[in-house]
């Protein structure tokens, strides 16, 4: 199973610059004709490009290394430059050095340049001077730039499923996308990060993240806390699903709002849905009036093992995403596509 990698540790080295060329220009009736070693090429860059069919950091290396430049040849050619080496990651990929923020690659397409080649080399004939008619003297290629980075990667899904563990988010992945996330029939928490898409009949994809690892306190680091909270920075819109079966549900829905307006403040007012999830059994039938009393968002019932009800959320997920498309839209900016 390839799993959703979120963040990867990366050495990037710059390739080394060609050595200048060491030459005289001789031919038949002109021995001295001067020096006439050309300077090295220098090395190639690497460099990190977001790429949209990039989905997860699980295809980047531990290290990359940039070509080396090539040697400055006779009659004044210079030597070739180092091949770049394009590391494609996904959209939305910060790049870290030291624990600050070097590059956020937000949108298809943009780069940034990780590590610089060296310098190359310059020849003989750069020392070319009244004073020093025929000079001995080149220099060897500068080394490449060495870096150690972090990538790490915040999900640019459009919904973000959010529950404390146990309250059915992995079974309502696998239920309405062809993620494969694991489930059980006793209690545990999922420790990677899924991404499912939602397919329609028109080819619009919606993608949902399962966020996992949510506790109280979790905006503290408790848990897996800000290690997958971050995911939810990026969603657009958020499914709340809460367990219909225990005592008093609408209690889960203020924790987790806690949650989130104590680790980004404004992130708990986006666009959601509470799901209540478990109708099946019979104390989460009673538990829903009292639930839907308690709150003001909208409420849908539904149950992620017997499948009942998916088709209400599937069409009220659709409408938060045409409207997040018109929102952006409207403000000139390019929605994000799956």
């Amino acid at each position: 199973t390839r799993y959703f990698v979120d963040h990867r540790k990366v050495r990037v080295v710059g390739g080394q610059g060609g050595e200048g060329g060491h030459s005289f220009y001789s031919e038949p009736r002109k021995i001295f004709g001067g020096p006439d070693g050309g300077n090295g090429g220098d090395g190639g860059h690497v460099i990190l490009k977001a790429d949209q069919q990039m989905k997860s950091l699980s295809s980047v290396h531990p290290f990359y290394q940039g070509f080396n430049g090539e040697k400055g040849g006779r009659k004044n050619c210079y030597g070739a430059n180092g091949a770049y080496v394009y590391v494609k990651v996904p959209v939305g990929t910060l790049v870290k050095e030291d624990g600050k923020v070097v590059a956020d690659l937000t949108q298809h397409g943009e780069e940034y340049v990780a590590a610089y080649g060296g310098a190359g080399g310059k020849g003989n004939r750069f020392f070319l001077s009244n004073e020093n008619r025929a000079p001995m003297l080149f220099t060897p290629g500068e080394p490449g730039q060495d870096r150690v980075l972090h990538l790490e990667l915040r999900t640019t899904a459009h919904a973000g499923l959010v529950g404390f563990p146990n309250a059915g988010k992995s079974s309502l992945l696998r239920a309405i996308s062809s993620a494969k996330p694991a489930v059980a029939a006793y209690p545990f928490t999922t420790l990677n990060p899924h991404v499912g898409v939602v397919r329609y009949q028109d080819y619009e994809q919606v993608a949902v993240a399962d966020i996992p690892g949510l506790i109280k306190g979790a905006h503290q680091n408790r848990g897996l806390g800000v290690a997958f909270l971050r995911h939810i920075e990026r969603c657009r819109f958020l499914l709340y699903v809460v367990d219909l079966s225990v005592s008093q549900p609408w209690i889960q829905l203020q924790d987790l709002k806690y949650e989130l307006e104590q680790y980004r403040k404004g992130l708990s007012e986006r666009p959601c849905v509470v799901i209540g999830n478990k109708i099946d059994l019979a104390q989460s039938r009673i538990n829903l009036p009292l639930l839907k009393e308690q709150i003001d968002d909208r409420v849908i019932a539904l149950s992620a093992l017997t499948g009942d009800n998916l088709e209400e959320l599937l069409l009220h997920l659709r409408e938060l995403y045409d409207t997040y498309m018109k929102t952006e839209q409207s403000r000139g900016r390019s929605p994000v596509k799956w």
